[in-house]
Parts: structure tokens; sequence; C-alpha cells
């Protein structure tokens, strides 16, 4: 791989990050990181816990403190979809990693995305799917190194796709 110690995957939430990122970490021979894990690990709460006991806006500072605190190499890590609201936590990313975004569209995102608030998404009261959606695609495309539509394809096949374009 091109000079950055770990991968980094970046998306909406049920685009797959965490099943495509435990594939390519046994694909590539990294370990697999979940940053989603980390915080509730850290914080001994859900992420819908934190979302609701602390607010949206203390939740995004404890997901930058938690992001910008990794420090490891050789892993894939999937974040949560809210990671690319903090410039600090993606510039730190963008220092470790590979940034890959996996893209999905909107009406596939609807169906697999119903029940934002167990997910622990982090959604504003009132915010829609297609709000986050038109609010983190231009962040999401920002902050990535490589792009991979995820539409129609399975699991294996976007590893597949990352690690050709890794390599």
């Amino acid at each position: 791989m091109k000079t950055k110690k770990n991968i980094v995957l970046i998306g909406m939430p049920a685009v797959g990050k965490s099943t495509v990122g435990n594939l390519l970490a046994q694909n590539i021979g990294f370990e697999f990181l979940d940053s989603d894990d980390l915080i509730q690990s850290k914080e001994q709460k859900t992420l819908s816990q934190i979302i609701f006991e602390k607010g949206l806006d203390r939740f995004l500072q404890i997901e930058e403190r938690h992001v910008a605190g990794i420090r490891c190499q050789n892993h894939v890590i999937a974040t949560g979809g809210s990671v690319v609201y903090s410039q600090k936590a993606m510039g730190h990313l963008g220092e470790i990693s590979r940034i890959i975004y996996l893209s999905i569209q909107l009406d596939m995102l609807l169906t697999r995305l119903s029940d934002i608030k167990s997910r622990g998404v982090a959604v504003r009261p009132g915010q829609k799917i297609v709000d986050l959606y038109k609010e983190r695609t231009p962040l999401y495309d920002k902050y990535c190194d490589i792009k991979i539509d995820c539409r129609s394809m399975t699991a294996e096949q976007v590893v597949e796709q990352a690690v050709t374009s890794l390599y």
C-alpha cells in the first residue's frame, strides 16, 4: 500500500463500513477497529445512550476526542458516519490513513436505514435521513482519497474494489 499505515472507511450509516472493514482487514492481514465500538467501550454506554443523555453536540465532541486519539498501524478503521463533522478527527485520520468513502445512493440508504434513533445515528431533532444525506455526502467527498460506489456490490466486491484501488 502507498505510504499510509492504516485504511479508514467513511460513509453513511448502514452502508456496510463495519462489514467491509472486517473483510478487508482479513483480506490484507490488518487488524480491524470500529470507532463506534471504541467510543462505546471508553464511555461505557451505547451511542444512543450518549446522544440521549449528553446531547448531539457533546456526543460529537466525545467522538472527535476518541477518533483524534487513535494511534495504531496496520488497521482498517470503520468510523461512525458523523466523524466527518470534525476537521480535527478527519485531519488526524488523513495523516495516519488512506481514507475510502463507501458511497451509497439515497434510495438504497432509505431502505437500509429505517430506525436512526436505536442505531445511535448522530441526528439533530427533526432531521430526516434525506437531510443527513445532503449534509454529509459533500463532506465524505471532501475527505476521501478513494470513493467506491457500493450501489450494486456485495461486501466482498467492495473489498475487491478497495484492494484494487489501494495497491
